[in-house]
């Protein structure tokens, strides 16, 4: 990728200072997605530290029912006498066996790929892993980039079947292997013309999948170069540093399948593919190329080939998040764990599709959204077990008004009229339904005009933590940014009204009642807008980064003077280097670390916890109020190294309230991408 600096190399990149220090490569984890829902990923050092990591995690039901199939390779290689360990294990007693990081020289992604570069002596051995876009499938590929004498390389095959959210101690199965080689002494397979292919089945009902492995390139493959021994065996207690961080079970087996033995040839690859698909045949060359070749014409269609080489990183981590649903798209709210959210989907789609240059693929998932609208509302989120829709799925308020916010920015991008008709009758429906009612008291007030939502043990807005019957942030009443969000509704549907030949003077009325109502959020004496009005104990008048959005919407119900001092507030009390607190640190319930079990971490989730996508609200905002291109553009350098940490080439969903601000979460989430690169899209246009 192209740097408009003095950086000609990878975004992401890194030598032994890190690759060899496991900690600080145990921290770092990388992502490659496949289109579909699926995913594969790790660590740089390889061992895994969350219930999340492998290889294979396919989704059997696009994209849902996502399940690990292929759990690691644990690789060794051979030469001249010496053994180098390239694997790396962590186990429940505190072990770590073997150190394979210490050989690592270095580690960098090629777009969003990962590259490892191995030093045994005067050899190079390079391993890479991608997936095919569309396909459960995942090529590992290993090439002796350097050296002048063969190395044998020693691979095995570690595998599960379970749900990725799931763990798995003491299997019962006895795992069934169908294998096309040629079958030698002690349970030992040659490769027939460099090539075999296992079928694996965990147990009679599980979904079978494949692993084949072929040399490619280099001498010609010898008669013996290739072979498989098969195993039957258990690994135990494999440990999840991060899981055992969040309380969680921080433990798993692993089932042995066989272990590969290559004679790697200078110039040569062995490709290892996994895949729940069948495969003839396994071209290493043709499909990288085919991944590499994507990953160009994602940056040339979004125009950011001049731009920063991290811009062209977060483009790139942007198309990750989009996978097909039916026969449209939707976004995946962040990996490793989350499924497609309505809400986030929303606020995301803008930064994820319109900043990369694709508003066709936006239109898109505004259809799909538009069939699941029930009763005036967008669902929160898909059940991933695909189960169909119920009432409690329906759990949001703002999921909604950020529809209309994406329908806007779609039809602006775009000028589609076909869509804008098509979805027009929909918004229509949606507003109506909440001036008559709808789920969970979802209502506007008429006697001011304004939006009111909640009742008790429900979470309607973003700050949805609920632990059991605890909802820690209820927000019942009338809440800031929904009633911010509700006024720029309106505001919208009267401008379409009016390009449609529609009547649009009752949208102006509705919309002019609740600009003048917002007044009642406004706060003089603080100098900033209240969170809630009219809630079950009164008003609340915490400052939270909410009211921001009534500043950086394109209609604000605010005066300039006004959005100024709120936007002020926030800066002092909320902002960090990587996002805005959810909760001002003076106030009494602020929690400025998200560490613990569950009850502990969803406690400080939006009392203080710092979120990644509100810095996209806030640099408009600061743009709107300051006119300052350059100034706002500074509020997003952080992120830049921040691309280095964690989900490498993403952003992540949170980090603690209190410095240095530790990443944590959902390493690689879609709107805090989508959010940071929809406001440097926005300031490039300023320049």
């Amino acid at each position: 990728m192209k740097d408009t600096g003095q950086s000609r190399g990878p975004a992401i990149a890194f030598g032994r200072a890190i690759c060899g220090d496991l900690d600080a490569a145990l921290r770092r984890e990388w992502l490659v997605t496949n289109g579909i829902g699926g995913f594969a990923a790790g660590t740089i050092a390889g061992a895994h530290t969350r219930r999340y990591h492998g290889l294979l995690v396919a989704a059997l039901r696009p994209p849902l029912d996502r399940t690990l199939l292929l759990a690691k390779l644990d690789e060794w290689a051979e030469m001249d006498g010496a053994v180098f360990p390239l694997a790396c294990n962590e186990f429940q007693d505190g072990t770590v066996d073997p150190h394979g990081y210490r050989h690592l020289e270095s580690f960098h992604l090629d777009g969003t790929l990962p590259v490892w570069r191995y030093a045994l002596a005067d050899a190079i051995l390079e391993k890479r892993v991608w997936m095919v876009h569309g396909q459960n499938t995942t090529y590992v590929t290993y090439r002796l980039e350097r050296g002048e004498r063969p190395v044998r390389l020693g691979i095995m095959a570690l595998a599960n079947y379970r749900d990725y959210h799931g763990d798995m101690q003491m299997p019962t199965w006895t795992p069934q292997l169908e294998i096309c080689a040629t079958p030698q002494e002690n349970g030992h397979w040659e490769a027939v013309d460099g090539r075999f292919e296992l079928k694996i089945t965990m147990f009679e009902t599980a979904t079978p999948f494949f692993l084949t492995a072929s040399l490619q390139g280099g001498q010609p493959a010898e008669p013996a170069a290739l072979r498989f021994e098969v195993l039957d065996h258990l690994y135990r207690n494999f440990h999840w540093r991060i899981e055992a961080e969040r309380q969680e079970t921080d433990h798993e087996d692993l089932t042995a399948l066989g272990r590969f033995y290559v004679d790697l040839q200078p110039g040569q690859t062995l490709c290892l593919v996994a895949s729940t698909v069948g495969m003839d045949h396994a071209d290493a060359v043709a499909s990288l190329s085919a991944a590499q070749t994507r990953a160009i014409e994602l940056l040339t269609r979004a125009q950011v080939t001049d731009e920063p080489t991290w811009i062209q990183q977060l483009t790139l981590a942007a198309d990750q998040f989009i996978v097909a649903r039916d026969d449209g798209h939707t976004v995946i709210a962040g990996y490793p764990w989350f499924t497609d959210w309505g809400r986030d989907t929303m606020i995301a789609l803008p930064g994820l599709a319109l900043s990369t240059g694709r508003p066709e693929l936006a239109a898109s998932l505004l259809r799909t959204f538009a069939r699941y609208v029930n009763q005036g509302m967008l669902p929160n989120r898909f059940p991933d077990a695909g189960e169909a829709l119920g009432d409690g799925d329906y759990n949001t308020v703002d999921a909604t008004l950020w529809y209309f916010e994406a329908v806007r920015a779609v039809v602006a991008a775009s000028g589609d009229p076909d869509l804008l008709a098509a979805i027009f009758p929909v918004l229509q429906d949606i507003v109506e339904w909440h001036h008559t009612g709808t789920r969970f008291n979802i209502r506007v007030d008429p006697a001011d005009g304004l939006l009111s939502a909640g009742e008790a043990g429900v979470q309607l807005t973003w700050m949805d933590a609920k632990v059991g019957d605890w909802v820690v942030t209820p927000r019942q009443g009338k809440a800031v940014e929904i009633n911010a969000l509700w006024y720029h509704a309106l505001c919208i549907m009267a401008d379409f009204a009016q390009r449609l030949g529609q009547p649009a003077a009752a949208y102006e009325q509705r919309a002019n009642q609740v600009r003048q109502s917002f007044a009642r959020f406004w706060r003089d004496d603080l100098g900033f807008c209240a969170d809630i009005l009219d809630g079950p104990t009164g008003d609340d008048l915490a400052l939270r980064p909410n009211g921001l959005l009534a500043v950086a919407l394109p209609n604000s119900p605010l005066t300039p003077s006004q959005q100024r001092r709120l936007l002020d507030a926030c800066a002092r009390h909320l902002l960090t280097s990587i996002g805005l607190r959810s909760l001002a640190a003076s106030d009494p319930n602020y929690i400025g670390l998200y560490l613990g079990n569950r009850r502990t971490r969803d406690g400080a989730y939006h009392q203080g916890t710092t979120w990644a996508w509100l810095i996209g609200p806030f640099v408009q905002a600061h743009l709107r109020v300051y006119q300052d291109p350059a100034l706002a553009r500074a509020f997003l350098e952080p992120f830049r190294h921040h691309l280095s940490d964690a989900g490498l080439g993403s952003i992540s969903e949170i980090a603690d309230g209190d410095a240095p601000f530790t990443p944590r979460g959902c390493p690689w989430q879609a709107w805090s991408v989508a959010e940071v690169l929809r406001a440097w899209k926005m300031l490039r246009s300023e320049r």
